[in-house]
């Protein structure tokens, strides 16, 4: 397998300008788990920092169009929407965090789901850090991905609540 970001040793941003701009689509999701006591924080709105949920959303909004910023060699996409779906769940406690972006461009948005995830659950770790210290941020992953010259990806797993 060819590295597209590699020539000649040396890492380059790869050259797209010859492809056609097409519609592509993006999924993904993480989670950060937490004691019950701090989910049920979080659901009943009695953070010491506000509202959990809005802020990690907006946050996981604003990430996806600056991902060319926090990614070295990403490309500059410009977005059609970026959605953001929180959820609390059991067994074990834990908020689900699901990005999806798209875009009419010559390269994915992959990146841009993943980022939005990243800083949306780094974002509920900041704010139940004083509470919930051994908060873990995990499993995060691409869901699906369409458009584009490789096709469209699909990852098979459970919603929340079907573990």
């Amino acid at each position: 397998m060819d590295l597209t970001h590699i020539e000649d040793g040396q890492a380059r941003m790869v050259d797209v300008s010859g492809k056609p701009a097409t519609v592509r689509r993006a999924r993904a999701k993480g989670v950060i788990y937490l004691r019950q006591t701090t989910l049920d924080a979080i659901t009943a709105n009695r953070v010491p920092k506000g509202d959990v949920f809005a802020t990690a959303r907006v946050a996981g909004i604003l990430a996806a169009k600056r991902c060319d910023e926090l990614i070295p060699l990403c490309h500059t996409v410009a977005l059609d929407s970026v959605g953001m779906d929180l959820r609390a769940c059991m067994g074990p406690p834990r908020v689900e965090i699901e990005s999806e972006v798209s875009c009419r461009a010559r390269t994915g948005a992959e990146m841009e789901a993943l980022v939005a995830v990243s800083v949306a659950a780094l974002t509920i770790y900041d704010m139940v850090k004083a509470i919930d210290r051994e908060a873990v941020i995990g499993d995060i992953r691409l869901l699906e991905k369409s458009g584009g010259k490789s096709g469209r990806f699909v990852r098979k797993e459970k919603p929340c609540g079907e573990e």
